[in-house]
């Protein structure tokens, strides 16, 4: 049992190229001053992994005053420089290296990674999540290893959810990752990639696991404004709370299914926060 309350920051989808800067600017001095005892940051940083986005998303990551860890998104893998795609993808976060897919552990909890990006597919489009099985084997083996003491909340960047009620594939092996979570109690996982938020119960065939989603601190909005989550651990229970600077309340911003990915819903029956303020189209990159 933990003696103080643990505060969390959640953020995700910075986008760096099209962020919101007054959110990001925001969100910075939250941290400064409500000082969390960790930000887990589930991946986008960039819009097209261009040199100047990585750069300006580095600087601002390594201004953060708390312990980073860092998802990869998949934004985030080089789009336009193939051959770097496939032989070193990851070589434009040399300057937030040591907060890579970091593991943090905190008193009576511990933060660990789960990459959910992959350089190609067979299949398309490769902006979908896929858990490969050595990705699956090194976070389970993190869990095995933390302490008996110490609840777990797994980060990673697309929601584990494998397919949408209309069978469509989503995340390739998402549903025997969230058994597997399941047989070790796990207390959430923390995703992004879909802009808005949520906080969801997945029944799977080893019990239940909690899928807690961020939304965007980028003008990439959804159906709800830029947000981020602020996660209490109490030692008893996670509590999560919507930020935003058009104070919507946290019923409002979240969703009640996870869609494919971050396109605006187009048709009738797509899920849709109740904020309902769906753009026609993205603003343009700059």
């Amino acid at each position: 049992m933990i003696s103080d309350p643990l505060l969390l920051f959640h953020i995700s989808d910075l986008h760096f190229g099209l962020e919101d800067r007054a959110a990001l600017a925001w969100c910075k001095a939250e941290i400064t001053r409500r000082q969390p005892a960790a930000v887990a940051i589930t991946g986008d940083l960039t819009m097209r992994a261009r040199h100047r986005e990585y750069e300006a998303a580095n600087r601002w990551i390594n201004s953060l005053d708390a312990p980073v860890t860092v998802e990869v998104g998949n934004h985030d893998l080089p789009y336009f420089n193939l051959v770097e795609r496939f032989t070193d993808p990851y070589r434009r976060f040399a300057a937030i290296e040591s907060k890579l897919e970091r593991e943090i552990d905190l008193p009576g909890l511990a933060i660990v990674p789960l990459k959910t990006v992959r350089r190609w597919q067979p299949r398309w489009p490769w902006s979908n999540g896929w858990i490969t099985p050595p990705a699956l084997a090194q976070t389970l083996a993190a869990i095995d290893a933390v302490p008996a003491d110490r609840k777990v909340i797994v980060t990673c960047h697309h929601p584990l959810v494998e397919h949408d009620p209309s069978g469509k594939h989503l995340t390739v092996g998402g549903t025997h990752a969230l058994e597997q979570l399941a047989k070790r109690g796990v207390l959430a996982v923390l995703s992004g990639h879909v802009h808005d938020a949520f906080d969801l119960v997945h029944d799977s065939a080893d019990g239940p696991v909690r899928m807690i989603g961020a939304g965007t601190l980028s003008q990439r909005v959804r159906s709800t404004p830029p947000s981020f989550n602020e996660l209490i651990w109490d030692g008893r229970a996670l509590t999560v709370k919507v930020r935003n600077l058009e104070h919507v309340p946290t019923p409002a911003m979240q969703i009640g299914a996870v869609p494919e990915n971050a396109l605006p819903p187009r048709q009738p029956g797509e899920p849709v926060a109740p904020v309902d303020a769906v753009p026609a189209v993205d603003p343009p990159v700059h």
